[in-house]
């Protein structure tokens, strides 16, 4: 067997190892800690090889993406774009603007019956139709490298041993030590996205992806919203899309104070006062919205063998094994990618090497998008990103106004980059604002995983009058003036 297989990010795996001298036998148990996007991946795959699969969930079936996350934020997102887009309109000339009446309880109550449609369809059906899959409700944790301690509502504990473990516990909001939070009854976006009326001022602590895309779903319903950011907006990504963002948010009358902590937070009479910035900024709702923090304190890992990092991630490597080869980690609780698509990717993989075999998560290419409007989507390397990495760099960037469709849209918003290696022209990267810009950035990553050039993508065809042309006039830039060209230019 290949030495790779003994790799791991903790140095080569101790001699007991099986996966390092011979084949590892098939499990008959495995017990896998959460029930979200992760865990059903890996039980699917996992009841496919013959393996019994114990499942621990301490909350509601399904994890945070369908339940507290990405289905519930999005429906709210969308209600929020038809709520401004009746508002106002670049053809409000032509087609009068009636500003919305709207219902937050309504809204919530069709949002919440999605969910619970989808969580049905999605996870809780998957359970009841499946033999070898069943669902133990409580709190786990390690008592040794083969059992776990799992502990019920009634206060019973019941122990569940296993031959292989996954560890997909998801992530929870993190909460910043600010003086005066912890006795205030602050919104996480789990309460945000549970409101069943709107903040007439709701004030958003937090720069990144939640922060944004609620913050600007509110403003559109109808909430007058302050935002507060520690740095800058998006401080992790290339700062002309924090900018470009940050105009737009601005341009829909959102209150933005960056580079400020809050340092006190008190709340009386139903109103928050927050001081940050020399300043007290009073509002009726405070959503805290900094980052989340993977769910593994409870677990006693330390009973098991696996390690976790300075911020309590569990470090995995490409074959998804914690420091312990017989558990195996996935999801928001890991060093990975915190995006869904990824946690069942890497649920998926964990389980077939469970099962014995050998399969790698690739994450050379990881796109990723922020649900605000304009959408921002990236992938690959962003400037910064390449240049320490070694790279000669070659960018451009095209701004909206040259791109057909969005001139069709009245909507220039935003800009189109793309990162190339200088010389020969290899695509490394691209950052998007645009409307929907989560719908172009998938056929950048796949000219990105076929290391493709510019210029190879500047000679595709595109569908004109589509926003994924833009990615065309943006690589025909290298070599064009893209003003000089006719429509549809080829």
């Amino acid at each position: 067997m290949s030495s790779q297989c003994c790799q791991s990010p903790f140095g080569v795996m101790p001699e007991k190892d099986a996966c390092c001298s011979v084949p590892q036998a098939k499990p008959h148990k495995v017990a896998i800690i959460g029930s979200g996007g992760a865990a059903f991946a890996a039980a699917i795959r996992l009841q496919e090889g013959g393996a019994d699969v114990t499942m621990i969930e301490r909350g509601t079936t399904g994890g945070t993406c369908v339940n507290i996350g990405c289905v519930p934020s999005k429906i709210l997102i969308s209600a929020a774009h038809v709520a401004h887009v009746r508002a106002t309109s670049p053809f409000d000339g032509g087609i009068s603007a009636m500003p919305p009446s709207v219902d937050r309880a309504v809204l919530q109550a069709q949002q919440q019956a999605r969910v619970e449609e989808l969580r049905k369809a999605k996870y809780e059906s998957i359970i009841e139709n499946s033999a070898n899959i069943r669902l133990v409700h409580g709190e786990a944790r390690f008592k040794n490298d083969r059992t776990l301690l799992v502990k019920g509502a009634d206060g019973r504990e019941q122990t569940i041993s296993f031959d292989r473990a996954l560890i997909a516990t998801g992530a929870s909001p993190a909460i910043p030590p600010v003086v005066g939070l912890s006795s205030t009854p602050y919104w996480t976006s789990t309460e945000a996205l549970a409101a069943q009326e709107l903040p007439e001022h709701l004030i958003v602590y937090g720069g990144s992806y939640v922060a944004l895309e609620l913050s600007q779903a509110f403003l559109r319903l109808g909430s007058r919203v302050t935002l507060i950011v520690r740095s800058r907006i998006l401080s992790h990504s290339d700062p002309v899309i924090g900018d470009a963002i940050q105009q737009v948010l601005t341009d829909e009358g959102m209150r933005i104070v960056a580079g400020n902590e809050i340092k006190r937070v008190q709340h009386e009479g139903g109103q928050f006062t927050v001081e940050v910035g020399g300043e007290r900024i009073v509002g009726d709702r405070l959503l805290i919205a900094t980052g989340r923090k993977p769910n593994t304190a409870n677990l006693d890992l330390k009973h098991a063998g696996v390690l976790t990092n300075e911020y309590d991630a569990i470090p995995v490597d490409e074959f998804l094994r914690t420091s312990n080869p017989n558990i195996y980690a996935a999801g928001d609780c890991t060093t990975n990618p915190e995006y869904v698509y990824v946690a069942a990717a890497a649920g998926t993989r964990a389980a077939v090497n469970m099962l014995g075999g050998s399969e790698s998560l690739d994450l050379s290419v990881v796109p990723g998008v922020v649900f605000t409007d304009p959408q921002i989507a990236t992938v690959g390397l962003d400037e910064s990103a390449a240049r320490e990495k070694g790279f000669r760099l070659d960018t451009r960037t095209l701004s909206l106004e040259n791109v057909p469709r969005a001139l069709a849209n009245f909507d220039t918003r935003g800009f189109i980059k793309l990162v190339a290696e200088g010389g020969s022209g290899r695509l490394l990267g691209v950052q998007a604002v645009a409307s929907q810009a989560g719908e172009l950035i998938q056929t950048a990553a796949l000219a990105i995983r076929a290391q493709m050039t510019v210029h190879e993508l500047a000679n595709q065809l595109f569908p004109y009058l589509t926003m994924v042309e833009g990615l065309k006039l943006t690589a025909q830039t290298f070599t064009k003036d893209v003003t000089q060209l006719s429509c549809c230019a080829g």
